[in-house]
């Protein structure tokens, strides 16, 4: 009875030439976990070991002959297993390179460029922000100057109920960070 070429057979794998191949792949064994680093790091180490099987292949590729038919076979085989398990694995990472950054390696060129123009493109649009507040802040100081020496009882009855509202938000926002020792709760650094 002959196995279909894809089939396992005990804790090997079948290759494309039907040979079973005792390899497993050490990542694969380790991928249990749900730790985001820990798959990043298996899904690297199994880039790297991919690498390395194409370097073996590509050594035994470049010195062929007849007796280097079964070392090739059998590298070929490790390597269409580590490209799974590759594929496994990164499915468990959720990493989202910007299209950009492909592109500019693509081009030969820093991916550091694209960081570096988002922050420049940040700082303009902060600025712009910056000044549009600042126009606002100018804005509503003149209008109110100008509604004092219109309607003087009315702003001031405007800035009383203003101070009592933000000395009662003031009040809230202590009482939110209290703890029930007294403490304040502080804002962690990042």
């Amino acid at each position: 009875m002959e196995l279909p070429q894809n089939s396992t057979v005990g804790s090997g794998r079948s290759g494309g030439n039907g040979m079973v191949s005792n390899q497993t792949s050490d990542t694969a064994k380790v991928a249990s976990a749900d730790d985001p680093k820990q798959n990043l790091n298996q899904t690297i180490n199994s880039v790297q070991k991919t690498l390395g099987l194409l370097h073996q292949l590509y050594l035994t590729v470049s010195s062929f002959n007849s007796a280097s038919q079964l070392p090739l076979l059998q590298r070929l085989n490790s390597l269409v297993m580590e490209l799974d398990n590759m594929v496994k694995l990164s499915e468990k990472c959720d990493i989202q390179v910007p299209v950009e950054v492909l592109n500019l390696i693509d081009e030969g060129k820093n991916p550091d460029e694209f960081t570096r123009d988002v922050i420049n493109s940040c700082i303009a649009k902060n600025q712009v922000t910056k000044g549009r507040t600042d126009a606002f802040k100018s804005f509503r100081k003149h209008h109110l100057e100008e509604l004092e020496q219109t309607f003087p009882h009315e702003v001031e009855s405007y800035r009383e109920i203003r101070a009592s509202s933000a000395a009662e938000a003031k009040r809230l926002a202590r009482s939110q960070s209290m703890l029930q020792n007294g403490d304040v709760k502080v804002k962690p650094e990042l």
